[in-house]
């Protein structure tokens, strides 16, 4: 059994968990006001709030690194915040590195006269490259920084975007380690995962992407808002230990010539858990086909980041997968559970011994319901483990049994995701990628 990961966990409340789950749902706000006063009271209640509503820009395009794009997007617009998704390119579609398709609210040029409490730039390249070249986000940026209103930047975006505009002068910045160098030219270049500066901040790859955009919902919020936000991430509890995961009855997980994997998506799926699976799949070699199971390819995803599927479900079960995985979000799960075909596909990988797995909602409401984890051993959303037939392993970050791989939350994602490569590719490439994703 390799090593376990930590599992002493900062305690949420279970009432809070529960209510950060429901808000996943289309119908969370289902009101019922059958006095006109107490109607009214609602009404006014909620004009309160929007008026209190902070106002994000994240700017996006083509070879834009989506983790670090999708990752403050969700964990901002979970702590209230109104966040607008721009496109730099000439349409709203950008394919991120690694194929992974967004499709942007609006387009930048739309955004120029809006006034933002805060701009978040992601890195990857080209992506960072292309935001440099925007001269329109330049200027918007540029305005920020006048008004004495926070901007962030995470990757590559530090060094090639801010620090070309001079916005990082005389500020304590970090970037990814291979842009070090060139931020150093522009500022004071340090190695903190996440670096906050006066009304800077800035942070170094897609394995620090978690911490920074809860660094931000603390410079916008507080700090009490941030550790409300951040609870139900079941975020890692120390980011200095190697890797590592959990596993039972181990068996080696086989391929021909690189993993062929099924990453199915719907409306309410949960897009830091799926863009971070098919983005370190991706990085590790594998094959990943992106199924909606929408009739369009384009799905609308827990927090409202639209992803762009490769193919419908139909035409993605014509072969066989090396690994089906489902990422969590209660929309996603309830369409994953209702789903004859792909509920189909994971019965015949099961019995096929073919490896599958689940996370965060997925293993409890999906493979549970449908006696897909008889005889094994699972983990899930915390709030999730009593729907689990046997949890006395539930408290593993990561579990895998056999053929089996189980996760927790969004904050567990990218452990999830390494665990899966980990079993593919082996122990010293795996830790060669985390490290690229300074994780």
């Amino acid at each position: 059994m390799a090593a376990p990961v930590m599992r002493h966990l900062t305690p949420v409340p279970s009432s809070f968990i529960k209510l950060q789950l429901l808000s996943q749902s289309h119908s969370f706000f289902t009101l019922s006001a059958p006095r006109k006063k107490k109607r009214f009271s609602l009404v006014t209640s909620f004009s309160v709030m929007a008026s209190a509503t902070k106002k994000v820009l994240v700017p996006i395009a083509n070879g834009t690194e989506p983790i670090e794009a999708i990752v403050p997007i969700d964990i901002l617009r979970r702590a209230g915040a109104e966040v607008t998704v721009a496109s730099v390119e000439k349409q709203l579609q950008i394919e991120g590195v690694h194929g992974i398709k967004i499709v942007a609210d609006a387009l930048i040029s739309d955004c120029a006269d809006t006034e933002f409490d805060l701009i978040s730039l992601p890195g990857g390249i080209p992506g960072a490259t292309n935001l440099r070249n925007c001269k329109t986000l330049e200027s918007i940026v540029k305005k920020q920084a006048e008004n004495g209103r926070f901007y962030a930047a995470i990757c590559a975006a530090p060094a090639v975007a801010l620090g070309s505009w001079g916005l990082l002068k005389g500020l304590k910045a970090t970037c990814y380690p291979s842009y070090m160098e060139e931020l150093s030219s522009y500022t004071i270049a340090v190695e903190s995962r996440v670096q906050k500066d006066g009304k800077v901040v800035t942070s170094r790859g897609p394995g620090t992407a978690i911490e920074y955009a809860v660094a931000l919902v603390e410079e916008l919020y507080g700090k009490e808002k941030a550790d409300e936000v951040s609870g139900p991430l079941v975020m890692r509890p120390n980011h200095i230990e190697e890797f590592a995961f959990a596993e039972l009855n181990s068996v080696n997980w086989t391929f021909t010539s690189k993993p062929q994997i099924l990453v199915p998506i719907a409306n309410g799926s949960e897009e830091i858990e799926a863009a971070t699976i098919i983005d370190v799949l991706r990085r590790a070699n594998a094959q990943v086909v992106v199924a909606s199971l929408e009739d369009t390819l384009e799905i609308v995803a827990s927090r409202k980041v639209k992803l762009v599927a490769d193919v419908l479900l139909d035409e993605a079960a014509k072969q066989s997968y090396d690994l089906i995985v489902l990422p969590g979000g209660l929309g996603g799960a309830q369409a994953f559970v209702n789903s004859e075909k792909l509920v189909d596909m994971l019965k015949k990988q099961r019995e096929s011994s073919k490896p599958y797995g689940a996370m965060c909602a997925s293993p409890a409401l999906v493979l549970e319901h449908h006696g897909l984890l008889k005889g094994k051993k699972a983990t899930a959303f915390p709030a999730m483990c009593n729907k689990l037939s046997d949890p006395s392993e539930a408290e593993n970050r990561v579990l895998v049994d056999g053929n089996l791989v189980t996760s927790r939350g969004p904050g567990t994602t990218m452990e999830f995701a390494l665990a899966i490569a980990d079993k593919f590719i082996g122990r010293k490439e795996v830790l060669v990628l985390a490290k690229k994703m300074v994780f």
